[in-house]
């Protein structure tokens, strides 16, 4: 594939998250790139936060590793220790099975982005810290759960 041309990609936007989860991602979008470029066994893709915005809910994976370099900007990493401030260069990584929950905040007053790549498990169960949530993903479909493993249904 070669060169990917990040112009010709469409932003991805909303959540996959559950109500009342989902309208607090308001202001992120994503950039597809290891899809724009036909790659299978991982993922990259480029996170843009508005000012304000939040990347997730806080969460950690079981089977999958996660590495963040921000690009652009400023976030505040939101992790067990404590929230952190990121610019330009700084890198984060979160191995599979770490229960350590994380998430960015834009809370500058200018956009801000950074680049994620992580595992494809064809398996994967990530839980949210803050939340009584739960998502497995098998196959690329998504079930949430409570913690407990009841169905979740949004209230």
């Amino acid at each position: 594939m070669g060169i990917i041309d990040q112009s010709r990609i469409a932003p991805r936007t909303g959540s996959i998250y559950p109500e009342p989860y989902a309208s607090q991602m308001n202001g992120r979008s994503s950039l597809r790139l290891g899809d724009a470029g036909g790659l299978t066994q991982f993922g990259a893709n480029l996170i843009i936060l508005e000012p304000g915005a939040k990347s997730s809910l806080r969460h950690w994976h079981k089977n999958e590793d996660e590495f963040v370099m921000v690009t652009e900007g400023e976030c505040v990493l939101v992790q067990d220790e404590g929230e952190f401030v990121m610019r330009p260069g700084d890198c984060a990584a979160f191995p599979a099975g770490d229960r350590n929950g994380h998430h960015f905040i834009n809370r500058s007053d200018r956009e801000a982005r950074f680049l994620v790549v992580g595992t494809r498990s064809k398996h994967e169960i990530a839980t949210y810290s803050d939340v009584d949530l739960v998502v497995e993903i098998t196959d690329g479909r998504a079930r949430f759960t409570h913690k407990d493993g009841r169905d979740y249904e949004a209230p």
